[in-house]
């Protein structure tokens, strides 16, 4: 193999730079022509190197191009983690939120904080008596959106920290009237704008180097305004690759500081005087606050992307753009730009060709896994931050809100589905424990008729065929009535899927989020070792001593809906547990139901061929409900038959998945050579020779057929 290298490289010529209206080319005036940096360009074989200490040191004869592939990929991945520490020495001195700095810090300046509380409170004082005017003229209805409109306002003019607080508002059905939700929704990208000088010095400040030496181009003006910073668009100078830089606003740190200085103290007062709020007021706060500080950190967020990325970006169908380190900082952030459709704008991804609801799927699916397997999930997915691109590919952007699920409550969230499906109301209330939802010592008993109360109800149709919002407001009224502590990364998970179903709901009134969500907990039930799952899926199929095989149907029906879902998968980790050591009661309803299944498929088989042989070239035995060339009644025959039909249907399931090979069945032959296995085997064809031994037995002593029974 060979390798041709050709370098060139020119100084001067063409640029462009920013300027008030827009972009403004400039040609530079030159003394002496352009230094030409020349060209070679002749075959050379590539070198071999090997890897030592960090170190790539050439080793001489032949090589292979493969490994200079993968010799460059080391080095680029080496330069990108020297960059990122760049990165991270430039944002050193990136603020953290800390309660009692705040507190040493505003605790001094009382004119100040007077002065904002001030500010604050008549803003929110006046909303609260309008609306107390609204229910004293019995006008609330009438007025309810022109109140949205104000409450908008209000939290755009008290500044950045209420707009988070509105932000988080407009993800809440269940707390904010549709009217409200619209209009707070607004708050997610519509936002004044700071100059675009201050944002061009910031660059520059933060970056060491003068703007016209970073990018060729960049917008006059801001594409988009969020709370804490706003977005150009512009493309570097060093590559031509097109970026966007989000830059922050000025003095915001101080904005938010006070801000949380004066909202922490309201939150003593509420724990001290306001006893229907039962969780911790100060602890809600502090925790909002730590994540509104870490979006100050562009650094941060940087890692969050890359992080993102590396989870989620596998999926063909997500899209998660780069980060550019070297044009970083605490206060700015370079990305690559995507171009695309925000998600709630329908018409217009339509007319690209795109269905909404795929694209919604995909953030569902997408966001399951973050939730549930990794437990990293980006938790601000508002309609500005997901587009959907030409390519049908759905981009998350802005990760400055990431939150990330304890795996005991991973777990405990998929039992929990197990749970309400089973309607075991019981096993729910204890799941809380795991969930963090309840100390310990609280006694569960209480909380189970008030579940199964709204359960009950709820459930009339399938668990599939449940909104997400009605599940969300049945489980809050429950809640709000008994000493829950909702854990932050719950609550999260709440808006995060309600957004998504919202998004849903405007393409297809009919939408479901848990339907689109059940072939992931299929997927993960069916093919995950974890020993809890693995106990969930048993509590799943069997009852009563019985397996229940239309709910095996039914989850590899749903599993193979998952695109990631693999047929060997489905087959071992039950395999497992029953070899296992604690698998003694479950092999005792292995035996029962395998003999019952050889059963049903040896008789029904033989009645399946009897039923095609004309009536009159056999006798049966019509007494009463007793028919068939067997002694069993036409219930027992029905039953069998229906078992044998649901056996062949799994397997036609199994051998109709993509990835089906007789092979994926070697390695379960090869446990079942372990001797647990077989003395499985022989109890169970111990237990089928007995049955059929039975069978036959009864057959042979029946009673012969009358001259007056009825041929049939």
């Amino acid at each position: 193999m060979t390798a041709t290298t050709l370098t060139l490289v020119a100084f001067g010529g063409l640029d462009y730079r920013p300027s008030s209206c827009g972009f403004r080319r400039r040609r530079r005036l030159r003394t002496k022509p352009p230094r030409v940096a020349l060209v070679e360009a002749r075959p050379r074989p590539p070198v071999p190197v090997i890897i030592r200490d960090g170190n790539i040191i050439p080793t001489g004869g032949d090589g292979d191009g493969a490994l200079q592939v993968s010799v460059r990929s080391i080095r680029d991945r080496a330069e990108d983690m020297q960059a990122e520490a760049r990165a991270m020495a430039r944002a050193a001195n990136a603020s953290v939120y800390s309660p009692l700095l705040l507190s040493n810090k505003y605790g001094s300046r009382p004119i100040k904080v007077l002065s904002r509380a001030l500010e604050i409170s008549t803003g929110l004082g006046s909303f609260a008596i309008n609306l107390w005017l609204d229910q004293l003229n019995r006008l609330a209805d009438r007025n309810k959106r022109l109140r949205a409109i104000e409450l908008r306002q209000i939290f755009t003019r008290l500044g950045p920290t209420f707009v988070k607080i509105g932000q988080g508002l407009s993800t809440r059905p269940d707390l904010c009237p549709p009217e409200y939700l619209e209009e707070l929704s607004q708050l997610q990208d519509a936002l004044p704008t700071f100059p675009d000088i201050e944002a061009f010095s910031c660059i520059e400040r933060e970056l060491g180097r003068p703007l016209d030496s970073i990018f060729s181009a960049i917008s006059a003006s801001p594409i988009a305004a969020a709370s804490l910073g706003q977005v150009y668009k512009a493309q570097l100078k060093y590559s031509g690759q097109v970026v966007a830089v989000k830059v922050q606003r000025p003095g915001i740190e101080e904005a938010i500081g006070l801000d949380f200085y004066l909202i922490r103290g309201l939150g003593f007062l509420i724990n001290k005087y306001v006893d229907f709020i039962t969780s911790d007021a100060v602890a809600l706060i502090d925790e909002f606050a730590r994540r509104v500080y870490q979006e100050l950190n562009y650094v941060q967020e940087g890692q969050n992307a890359r992080r993102f990325k590396k989870l989620y970006a596998d999926r063909e169908d997500v899209l998660v753009p780069d980060i550019f380190w070297d044009y970083t900082s605490g206060k700015v952030l370079t990305m690559e730009w995507i171009e695309g459709v925000k998600l709630n704008e329908q018409d217009a991804i339509e007319r690209q060709g795109l269905r909404v609801l795929d694209l919604v799927n995909t953030g569902i699916q997408c966001s399951l896994r973050q939730l549930l397997e990794y437990g990293y999930f980006h938790a601000d997915p508002h309609p500005g931050n997901l587009l959907a691109t030409p390519e049908g590919k759905l981009a998350f952007l802005d990760f400055g809100m990431m939150s990330e699920t304890p795996e005991e409550a991973r777990l405990a969230i998929i039992g929990h589905v197990v749970h309400l499906v089973n309607r075991d109301y019981e096993a729910m209330a204890r799941d809380y424990y795991a969930l963090d939802f309840l100390a310990p010592d609280v006694d569960v008993s209480p909380i189970v008729p008030a579940l199964r109360n709204f359960f009950d109800d709820a459930l009339t149709l399938t668990v599939s065929e449940l909104n997400f919002k009605t599940l969300v407001d049945g489980l809050g009224a429950v809640l709000y009535q008994y000493p829950f502590n909702v854990p932050a990364y719950y609550a999260l998970i709440l808006r995060s899927l309600t957004v998504l179903e919202g998004l849903a709901l405007y393409a297809d009134p009919n939408f479901k989020v848990l339907a689109a969500s059940y072939p992931y907990f299929a997927k993960r039930l069916l093919t995950d070792p974890n020993p809890y799952l693995r106990d969930a899926l048993i509590e799943l199929l069997f009852k009563d001593g019985r397996f229940r095989w239309n709910r095996l149907e039914n989850l590899l029906v749903q599993g193979k809906k998952d695109r990631d879902f693999y047929a060997k998968d489905a087959l071992q980790p039950v395999l497992k547990l029953l070899l296992g050591q604690d698998g003694e009661a479950l092999r005792v309803l292995v035996v029962k139901e395998a003999v019952r299944v050889t059963e049903a498929v040896i008789l029904g088989t033989l009645l399946e061929s009897y039923n095609s042989v004309p009536a009159f070239m056999w006798t049966p035995i019509l007494n009463g409900n007793v028919s068939g060339p067997f002694v069993m009644s036409i219930a027992e025959q029905e039953g069998m038959m229906e078992l044998r039909a649901q056996v062949f249907r799994i397997w036609e399931l199994l051998q109709s998945s993509e990835n089906f090979d007789p092979a994926l069945l070697l390695p379960i032959l090869q446990v079942l050579q372990q001797p647990e296995a077989r003395n499985l085997g022989g109890r169970v064809f111990g237990g089928i020779t007995q049955r059929l031994a039975a069978r036959l037995l009864q057959q042979v002593l029946r009673a012969p057929p009358t001259l007056s029974t009825p041929i049939s």
